[in-house]
C-alpha cells in the first residue's frame, strides 16, 4: 500500500478522507454551525436598523470570512493556524460591545474597533500562549465540560424558536426530539461509513419531514435571493477609530483568545494530538487575522467554533482537511446568496435536537478529561466552583444586567467566566505551598464524608481489600503509603491482593 493511500485511508489529523466521504463531513460542519453564524449578523444589523438588502450583505459576508478563517486555522501557514479541525465564527461575546458602538458612533466604528481588536490579538497571541501551563487536565477538563453545559443554552434556544413566552411548541419538542432519537439509531445500527454523517443526515431527515407540517420550513427567502453575490472591501465606508471602541473591543479579544484556547485544547484532547505552546499561539494569530480580515469585509470578530468541536467527538473523524472541506463551502455559500437561503431553511427545532447531541459530546470530553484527574478535595472544589459560576449566567440571563459593562463582558459568557474560574482556582489550592501543607492527598474527616473519596472514606487502613475496588493505605497524617501483601511485603500503590488470610 503507497503512502498516499495510506494517508488518505489512515484516521488521522493529518489524513485526507476521500472525496465521497470528505463532502458530506464538511456539510455535517457546516450545518451545524450554519445558524450560530448567522444569529449574530442578524442581531447587530436588526439592532442597528439595517435594511434586509444590508442584512444579507452582513450574512453573506460573514460566511464568505468565516470560510477563509476556517481554511487559515486548519490548513495552516508560516505561524498563522493550529492546524486542527477547527471551524471559525463571529463571536457572540462581542454582541454586546458592537451594538454600544453602532448606536453610538455608527456602523464604521464597529469595524475599526474589529481591526484594532485583530491586530491586538495577533501581537498578543506568543505571550498568551504561555498561560498553557495554566491549562493542566484539571482545567481543561473543566472548561470543556463548561463549554457544552453553557451551549445547551444554544439548543434549547433553537427548540424554543424565539417564543416569547419562552414556552417550546410540542411540534418543535416532537421534530428535536425525533432528530436525536434519528442520529442515536444510525449511530447504533448503520454501517460506520454512514454513522460519521448522523448529524447531518438527522438534519436532512428532520428538515425533509418537517415539510410536511406547514410553516416549519420557510424558504420564502430563496426566490428573491441573488445566485451570485459579491463581498467587497469597507462596503459601508472606511472605518474609524474611537478610543473608546477601542478599548471596549480589546477586552473581548481577551475574552476570544480565553474561548479559542479552551477549544483547541479540546479538540486537540478529542483527536488525541494535545496542543503545543506554539500551536496555541498559531492559532491564536489565526483568530486575531480571522478577526482583521472580518473588519476589512464589513463583519465582526472571529473564534472557535465549540459546537463543531462536539461534532467532531460524536462522529469520531480527527482529519483537519474535514474543517478545511467546511471552510471551502462557506467561502461559496457566501458567494452564492440563493444556496446559502436553502440552508438557512433548516427548522430550528430539527437544528435542536441536534444540538443537544453536539453539545452533550463536548461536556462528555470534558468528563474523559477530568478521568485523568485524582480528585481530592481540593480538586473537586475547581470543579465544583467553576461549573457553578458559569452556569449562573446560562440559568438567569439577566442576573447581572445592574453590573458595570466590562464586568458583563466577561462574565456573561459562562465559558469565559468558568474557565478565569477554574484557572485562579487552581492557582489558589493546587500551588506548591498548598500541597506542601496538605500534601497529595489529604485526610478527610466524618464531617467532611460528602467530599471524601471512596476509597478514603470507605477502607479501613488494615485492610488488604476484596479485589473490588483499589485500597489506598494512609500513616496517621494521611500520607499515602505503598500498599502492601498479607505478609507485609511492598507492592505496586493500588494494586490489590486478591488473597487474603482466613483470619480476615
Amino acid at each position: 500500500m503507497s503512502t498516499a493511500t495510506r494517508t488518505r485511508d489512515a484516521n488521522t489529523v493529518d489524513s485526507i478522507p476521500p472525496l465521497a466521504r470528505l463532502f458530506p463531513l464538511g456539510l455535517q460542519h457546516v450545518l451545524a454551525m450554519y445558524a450560530g453564524a448567522v444569529a449574530v449578523p442578524l442581531i447587530v444589523g436588526g439592532a442597528l436598523g439595517l435594511s434586509s438588502a444590508e442584512l444579507a450583505y452582513l450574512i453573506s459576508a460573514d460566511l464568505f470570512v468565516a470560510g477563509l478563517a476556517t481554511l487559515v486555522q486548519s490548513i495552516g501557514f508560516w505561524r498563522f493556524g493550529v492546524r486542527l479541525p477547527l471551524m471559525q465564527g463571529v463571536t457572540f461575546a462581542a454582541v454586546g460591545p458592537m451594538i454600544a458602538i453602532g448606536t453610538q458612533h455608527g456602523i464604521t466604528a464597529i469595524y475599526g474597533a474589529t481591526i484594532a481588536c485583530g491586530l491586538f490579538m495577533i501581537l498578543v497571541a506568543p505571550f498568551f500562549s504561555q498561560l498553557l501551563r495554566f491549562f493542566p487536565p484539571l482545567v481543561t477538563g473543566t472548561v470543556i465540560l463548561v463549554i457544552g453545559l453553557s451551549l445547551m443554552d444554544v439548543a434549547a434556544g433553537w427548540v424554543v424558536n424565539n417564543a416569547e413566552d419562552g414556552a417550546a411548541d410540542p411540534v418543535n419538542v416532537a421534530f428535536a426530539a425525533g432528530t436525536l432519537v434519528f442520529i442515536v439509531l444510525v449511530e447504533r445500527f448503520a454501517p460506520p461509513a454512514l454513522a460519521r454523517v448522523s448529524v447531518l443526515l438527522g438534519l436532512v431527515i428532520g428538515t425533509v419531514a418537517a415539510l410536511f407540517v406547514p410553516g416549519m420550513v420557510d424558504w420564502s427567502g430563496v426566490a428573491d435571493a441573488a445566485w451570485l453575490g459579491v463581498v467587497t472591501p469597507f462596503h459601508f465606508g472606511l472605518p474609524t477609530f474611537e478610543l473608546a471602541s477601542v478599548l471596549s473591543m480589546l477586552i473581548v479579544g481577551i475574552v476570544i483568545m480565553t474561548e479559542t484556547t479552551g477549544d483547541m485544547i479540546a479538540v486537540g484532547e478529542i483527536v488525541g494530538k494535545p496542543v503545543t505552546r506554539r500551536q496555541l499561539a498559531d492559532g491564536l494569530r489565526a483568530d486575531g487575522l480571522g478577526t482583521v480580515v472580518g473588519g476589512v469585509f464589513n463583519t465582526f470578530p472571529y473564534t472557535a467554533f465549540a459546537q463543531n468541536v462536539g461534532l467532531v467527538s460524536l462522529t469520531g473523524v480527527r482529519s483537519r482537511y474535514v474543517a478545511t472541506m467546511a471552510g471551502a463551502i462557506l467561502v461559496v455559500l457566501g458567494l452564492l446568496p440563493k444556496v446559502s437561503a436553502i440552508v438557512e431553511g433548516v427548522p430550528r427545532a430539527v437544528l435542536g435536537g441536534a444540538g443537544i447531541a453536539l453539545f452533550g459530546m463536548v461536556a462528555a470530553s470534558g468528563i474523559r478529561t477530568l478521568s485523568k484527574v485524582r480528585f481530592d478535595n481540593r480538586n473537586i472544589l475547581v470543579v465544583a466552583l467553576s461549573v457553578g459560576v458559569a452556569l449562573l449566567p446560562t440559568v438567569s440571563p439577566e442576573i447581572y444586567a445592574r453590573f458595570p459593562d466590562w464586568f458583563t463582558l466577561i462574565f456573561d459568557s459562562g465559558i469565559s467566566a468558568g474557565a478565569i474560574t477554574a484557572i485562579l482556582l487552581n492557582l489558589l489550592l493546587n500551588s506548591r505551598g498548598a500541597k506542601r501543607k496538605y500534601g497529595e492527598d489529604p485526610v478527610v474527616g466524618s464531617y467532611d464524608g460528602m467530599r471524601s473519596t471512596a476509597a478514603v472514606a470507605l477502607i479501613h487502613p488494615d485492610s488488604v481489600g476484596t479485589g473490588l475496588i483499589p485500597v489506598q493505605f494512609l500513616d496517621d497524617d494521611g500520607t499515602e503509603l505503598a500498599a502492601v501483601d498479607k505478609d507485609g511485603n511492598p507492592v505496586e500503590a493500588h494494586v490489590v491482593v486478591p488473597e487474603r488470610d482466613e483470619e480476615h
